[in-house]
């Protein structure tokens, strides 16, 4: 509480934040977006590519974006500044067969020093100072532009899967196109991650007219060739569903506060059953934060034409090509990997692009590590992503075994997607809690409160059912709902789990 008032970012919100008790540096948050969102309107009726020049789209897309970040972090924003700038020169000055090694290497290395900041330094505090979050943004979109500019430049065409080959990069990008890419006002405090290629087309105007004219973007050929669908009705979808997440939060999120599973009072006197439930709604409560800055970071880009994916399959347009979290699969998730699939989806896409289909061995243990790696140095991170492994090789064995037993009814399979969308919740329950309590002494006393060893046996449930299943003989290629490991988003590109 000593510090919810404080700020390096401006303090015009103070007053109000002091009344409703709650911390400055999300009411600048708010703010910002809020503002983002009225120039998003803006942006796209009074800048239309149709009569204003790309050059004046780039400028004042990155001053705004400038603007927010010196209003949200006052000076620790010329952090931002500075990895876009050096990976700039980077691209300039390198050779472009070493530019995405030595991009990765700055970015993951500059993120990682801030992430040490962070922890020792401000010991967990998330305050406005905390400008780790648009940094982890902008590493997204610095070390996506390396590759798919090495993909262009330096490969050929049968040396790169489909999905490089839409998004490679044909020259280096100038310093306006670079800067408007990685600080624009529209994703530049929460993302999403979109590709290069598209965000240039955006911003000269082609972003709509390629998926309504094009057969292989879901376009409809003769669909108003003429006119451009208007992303009002998705925009104000999409606030609705953040006015009920906010409207969530204040009545029940900050009535049901995650550290409170390890309140020592509570634990004295509650029985497992207790603890248990209270875990399970304590967290199915945090997510709404989670949503709330993700649906509307999607309708700011939205709100200016941008993140249009075609025609649906009842003919109407569809602003979902950058959307990040799925709400409706995660809340009904009967499986681990459901539940994975529908979460920060862009996230899923980079790490694929970046890590998991360009390492030559490893694959998989290098993607997780990355993942850790690029969400910080809390050990409730790496507590979590532990905790994930050994679950998901569990619920894939048991799907296999169990599973097909319950397919022969309509009421026997009901009854199983009853069962396993409690299991689901329960594991991501217990895999998730670390993630948001954050440091290890918190983490341990809940695993012992949550009885660790069945954590234990869980590990060994799965070494042993992942043995019984795994082919002893290699085997024709799984069905594409069975692959655990590749789903298709909504661009067309791979995510990994």
């Amino acid at each position: 509480m000593e510090t919810a008032y404080k700020s390096t970012g401006a303090l015009w919100l103070l007053p109000l934040s002091e009344y409703l008790s709650f911390p400055v540096d999300q009411l600048n948050f708010m703010a910002s977006q809020l503002f983002a969102l009225a120039a998003a309107f803006w942006f796209r009726l009074y800048l239309s590519p149709t009569h204003t020049n790309p050059l004046v789209r780039h400028a004042v897309a990155t001053l705004f974006g400038v603007a927010i970040l010196i209003f949200c972090f006052g000076w620790y924003a010329s952090h931002m500044l500075t990895v876009v700038l050096a990976s700039y020169l980077i691209i300039l000055k390198s050779d472009i067969n070493n530019v995405p090694r030595y991009t990765m290497v700055w970015s993951i290395g500059y993120l990682l020093v801030c992430q040490v900041i962070r922890v020792y330094i401000f010991n967990y505090g998330v305050l406005s100072t905390d400008f780790s979050g648009p940094l982890m943004v902008v590493v997204q979109k610095l070390t996506s532009v390396a590759f798919q500019l090495h993909d262009g430049m330096c490969k050929k065409p049968d040396q790169i899967n489909p999905e490089q080959k839409l998004l490679t990069i044909k020259q280096r990008p100038s310093l306006i196109e670079y800067l408007s890419y990685n600080l624009n006002f529209l994703g530049v405090l929460v993302g999403p991650c979109s590709d290069f290629k598209d965000y240039i087309d955006f911003m000269e105007g082609r972003h709509i007219s390629s998926r309504l004219h094009s057969g292989t973007c879901n376009g409809r050929n003769g669909y108003k060739k003429h006119l451009e669908p208007s992303p009002v009705r998705a925009v104000c979808e999409k606030l609705l569903i953040c006015v009920g997440c906010v409207f969530f939060f204040f009545i029940v999120t900050r009535s049901l506060p995650v550290t409170y599973n390890v309140d020592p009072d509570f634990l004295a006197n509650a029985s497992f059953m207790t603890r248990l439930i209270y875990a399970f709604f304590s967290v199915q409560a945090s997510r709404p934060r989670f949503y709330f800055a993700w649906t509307l970071a999607d309708a700011v880009n939205n709100a200016a034409g941008y993140g249009f994916a075609g025609m649906d399959k009842n003919g109407r347009p569809s602003w979902e090509l950058f959307c990040n979290v799925n709400i409706l699969g995660i809340e009904t998730a009967t499986s681990f990997k459901t539940f994975i699939d529908n979460w920060n989806i862009r996230t899923g896409i980079w790490l694929k692009m970046v890590c998991y289909d360009r390492a030559p061995r490893y694959r998989l243990p290098l993607t997780f590590v990355l993942s850790a790696v690029w969400h910080g140095l809390y050990p409730g991170y790496y507590f979590t992503f532990l905790t994930a492994i050994p679950i998901s090789i569990a619920a894939r064995a048991m799907r296999k075994s169990i599973r097909p037993y319950f397919l022969g009814s309509r009421v026997m399979k009901c009854g199983y997607d009853v069962v396993t969308w409690a299991a689901t919740q329960l594991a991501i329950c217990y895999t998730v809690m670390p993630f948001l309590l954050l440091a290890v002494e918190p983490t341990m006393i809940y695993y012992r409160s949550m009885y660790f060893h069945v954590h234990i046996l869980s590990i060994l449930a799965a070494a042993v059912l992942h043995w019984k299943h795994k082919p002893r003989a290699p085997s024709a290629p799984s069905k594409p709902s069975e692959c655990p490991s590749v789903h298709c988003s909504n661009n067309g590109t791979h995510k990994i789990k």
